[in-house]
C-alpha cells in the first residue's frame, strides 16, 4: 500500500482512487496537510451549522463565490455527500477539524463523530489545493510544497458581502512567484472559477491590510525572494473568519490546510 496513493489492485479488485486511500488514511489518524496529496482530484474546505443557520450561510456563499464556491452540501443531519465520494463520510474524512463555540475554537479533533448532531448540514467550499496541480504542470514552484508546510492565509481588509449573522473579512492565501510566473498563473487560474479562480492581489500586502506578511493568520510563513512578489487569492478559510466574528453559538469547520479529499476531478472544474 502507498500512503496517499491508490493501493495496487489483486486480481479481480477496482483500484483503489487516490482520493479513497487518502480518506482512509485521514479515517486512521493521519493528519497532514493535504496539499500535493492525491493529485488530480478535487479538495475542499468544510463548513457545518445547524439547519437554522444553512440558509443564511448559503446566501453568504452566493454573495461571496470568490472564497465561498459551493461543489458539495449535505441533507440535513447526513454525514454523506455521495456527489462528492460514495463512501466519503463527513465526521470522519478530514485530517484534523475545528469545533466552534460561540465564536471561539474549543476542540481540534481528528474525527467529529461524537459532535455530531442531526440538525447539522455541511457544506464543502472549493479549495485552492486544486488548481496547484495546474500551476505545477506548467513548471510553476509552489513555495509551500517545496517547504512542506501549509500554505500561508491572511485576513484582509476587505469585508464579505453580509447575510444574516455572517459579516467578516476576506481571508487569502499566499503564494510567491516571479512576476513572469504570477502573470501566467492568473491565465491559468482564472479557468477554475469554482476553485477560487484567478487572484484577487499581486503585490503590496498592506493594501489589502496585511501588515507583516511574516506573520501569517493560518498555515505557515514561507520565505519570498527579493525579485518575487506575493500573489493573493480568496481563501475558502473565509468562512472561519467570519464564524469567529459573527461568534457563530456552535460550527464545525476543517483545520487550516488540512482539507476534504472528494473523488471529483479537477479537470471537471477546468473551464477552457
Amino acid at each position: 500500500m502507498t500512503v496517499f496513493g491508490a493501493t495496487q489492485p489483486t486480481d479481480g479488485e477496482k483500484p483503489m482512487l487516490a482520493s479513497e486511500q487518502a480518506r482512509r488514511d485521514f479515517r486512521a489518524g493521519k493528519a497532514v496537510t493535504t496539499s500535493n496529496i492525491a493529485n488530480g482530484f478535487v479538495q475542499g474546505n468544510l463548513a457545518i451549522l445547524p439547519e437554522k443557520l444553512a440558509g443564511a450561510f448559503h446566501r453568504f456563499c452566493q454573495l461571496n463565490p470568490k472564497p465561498c464556491p459551493i461543489i458539495g452540501m449535505s441533507d440535513v443531519g447526513d454525514p454523506r455527500i455521495p456527489a462528492l465520494g460514495l463512501d466519503l463520510d463527513i465526521r470522519t474524512d478530514v485530517p484534523r477539524y475545528r469545533v466552534w463555540r460561540d465564536g471561539e475554537v474549543v476542540d481540534e479533533p481528528t474525527d467529529i463523530m461524537q459532535h455530531w448532531r442531526d440538525d447539522l448540514v455541511a457544506f464543502v467550499l472549493g479549495c485552492s489545493f486544486s488548481f496547484e496541480e495546474a500551476l505545477m504542470e506548467e513548471g510553476i514552484s509552489l513555495r509551500h510544497i517545496e517547504h512542506k508546510v501549509r500554505v500561508p492565509m491572511y485576513r484582509t481588509s476587505i469585508a464579505c458581502t453580509s447575510s444574516g449573522p455572517f459579516a467578516g473579512p476576506l481571508v487569502v492565501s499566499m503564494r510567491p512567484l516571479k512576476p513572469a510566473d504570477a502573470i501566467r498563473a492568473v491565465q491559468i487560474t482564472s479557468r477554475y472559477p469554482a476553485v477560487h479562480g484567478a487572484p484577487v492581489h499581486l503585490g503590496h500586502p498592506h493594501s489589502i491590510g496585511i501588515n507583516d506578511i511574516g506573520k501569517p493568520d493560518y498555515g505557515d510563513p514561507v520565505p519570498i525572494a527579493p525579485d518575487e512578489i506575493p500573489v493573493f487569492w480568496a481563501c475558502g478559510v473565509t468562512p472561519q473568519a467570519v464564524i469567529a466574528s459573527a461568534k457563530v453559538s456552535f460550527a464545525i469547520t476543517h483545520s487550516p490546510g488540512l482539507m476534504l479529499v472528494t473523488d471529483l476531478r479537477n479537470k471537471q472544474f477546468a473551464v477552457i
